[in-house]
């Protein structure tokens, strides 16, 4: 249920991040500078915003679509990457600026990034409930061959 609440932390949070700037200084720690096309600013322009973990640090996530992206090159560029991997985002398809967006539009993004969240929640909901099974199955299977 971590993973879970997690992502529930990442939703709100990331409902700040339609501002770019809020992206970008998210990739305080983030291994690709200067000489790079994976720079923060690019990255954040792209959608991204940085979510490492111990074991990748440069786990890159799309505020809107969720798509978390990994094993950046320095040659990467992060426009194309994310159209490539999730070229329906909302994020991506968005024909102007945010600031410039009405009411109704701003409400109509946060309802499609919220099914896309929900969807998320759901996959991993249901994940953890097949591996319980498989667990446990193999506790009875287990139980049965000692008797």
């Amino acid at each position: 249920m971590a993973n879970i609440q997690v992502l529930t932390t990442m939703f709100y949070s990331h409902g700040q991040m339609y501002s770019q700037e809020m992206r970008e200084q998210s990739f305080t720690d983030w291994p690709f500078r200067e000489e790079c096309n994976c720079t923060p600013e690019k990255m954040a322009k792209a959608g991204f915003v940085h979510c490492p973990s111990e074991n990748e640090p440069d786990v890159a996530c799309c505020f809107f679509c969720l798509i978390e992206l990994e094993g950046w090159e320095p040659d990467d560029d992060p426009w194309s990457e994310h159209v490539k991997r999730s070229p329906d985002c909302g994020f991506i398809t968005m024909k102007k600026d945010f600031t410039e967006l009405t009411v109704a539009e701003f409400y109509q993004m946060e309802n499609a990034r919220f099914k896309i969240y929900y969807r998320k929640v759901c996959h991993k909901k249901m994940a953890c409930l097949r591996d319980d099974i498989d667990h446990t199955l193999e506790s009875l299977k287990s139980q049965l061959d000692d008797l």
